[in-house]
């Protein structure tokens, strides 16, 4: 056996002292470690910051294992073996490093995410820039996060000599076979286009109110290949991206969440009109839905059944309580009439004549 030091006069074995070396080494990673989540600790105390708070969340676990990983990895240099053992163990180390520094970016994007989010918050009233925002930032983290995960892949097929062509084909994308998987995955590469579309022309955005496919719903996600509505009775309506660019649906809030809502009554023709007018211009003031822009009572129409068709006209600050509010209108003022006008309810005209 090869002895290489001493300690209290008693030789140590090279595997000894390698183990020695490699428990230093991970030790002081872990040290390094503690320091830094300390370090960052007090600042969170001191500094109210969402990057701080976040950092400390997402980046915690990752950063404990890659420190000490780094360290014994440059231990490697001090340790005597034989090639046997050297290069598979710094293969193992090279493979968990990337691994690692790759969950490390991508906790780093969370990191930014969380401090965009913040910052650009849904919850205002008017969240038209917010929506525009959130919809570009959601698109581009999936997309460098499916980037980090290919190029991880690739970077470690590339360590190894028999997969150094798999390697380099999914690092390069290019020549025969990208053309082949190209023609091969068409719709794959056309939601991706798609969704590059959507997220800076954005004809859709995050929160937006669609009627798409007769159901009325809220863009809740937004990925790289299909949307998923929120209905209003909780179902998820999902769709290819591509359905967004292809075919024709209503956004409630492209240019704005305001919105106008209409109530259709028929009635009577003895039914007076004014009161009604000032019977809604009651019921929208008493109500903090209506966001007192539009205020209009029409007969907009005639029926061949001896009714009036009659409008009223009211304006809110987003589609929800536009539909409140129209429902709470409809009761009242069907509650109005019956009160006040009963004979002017529809009815049923029919003419004899005598023989």
């Amino acid at each position: 056996m090869q002895y290489i030091d001493q300690i209290f006069g008693y030789p140590i074995p090279l595997f000894f002292k390698n183990l020695i070396i490699g428990l230093i080494a991970v030790l002081l990673g872990v040290f390094i470690k503690f320091v830094i989540h300390k370090t960052f600790i007090l600042l969170s105390r001191w500094w109210d910051s969402i990057i701080i708070k976040s950092t400390i969340k997402h980046l915690r676990r990752p950063v404990a294992i890659f420190i000490p990983l780094l360290l014994l990895n440059f231990s490697l240099t001090l340790m005597v073996m034989t090639p046997t053992f050297r290069l598979p163990l710094t293969k193992i180390l090279e493979i968990a490093l990337t691994v690692t520094f790759a969950l490390i970016l991508v906790r780093t994007i969370n990191v930014l995410e969380d401090y965009f989010y913040l910052k650009y918050d849904l919850n205002k009233e008017n969240n038209l820039k917010e929506r525009k925002i959130r919809t570009q930032l959601q698109f581009v983290r999936k997309f460098i996060i499916s980037l980090i995960i290919l190029i991880t892949v690739a970077i470690i097929l590339l360590s190894f000599e028999s997969m150094r062509k798999i390697g380099a084909g999914l690092l390069t994308g290019v020549g025969i076979g990208g053309i082949i998987i190209g023609f091969a995955a068409q719709k794959s590469l056309g939601n991706l286009l798609a969704g590059f579309q959507i997220a800076f022309t954005q004809p859709i955005r995050i929160d937006d109110v669609l009627i798409v496919e007769g159901e009325w719903g809220k863009v809740e996600e937004i990925t790289l290949t299909y949307v998923v509505v929120n209905i209003w009775d909780q179902r998820r309506l999902i769709l290819p991206i591509t359905y967004f660019i292809e075919k024709p649906f209503q956004n409630w809030t492209r240019v704005s969440a305001d919105l106008l809502g209409t109530v259709f009554l028929y009635l009577d023709y003895t039914i007076p009109i004014e009161p009604m007018r000032q019977e809604l211009s009651r019921l929208l003031n008493a109500n903090p839905l209506w966001d007192k822009r539009v205020n209009v009572v029409q007969v907009t129409d005639s029926t061949k059944d001896g009714a009036i068709e009659v409008r009223f006209l009211m304006s809110a600050s987003n589609s929800s309580r536009a539909f409140d509010l129209r429902c709470h209108v409809r009761e009242a003022m069907i509650s109005f009439i019956q009160r006040n006008y009963p004979e002017s309810l529809p009815k049923k005209r029919l003419e004899f004549e005598k023989q």
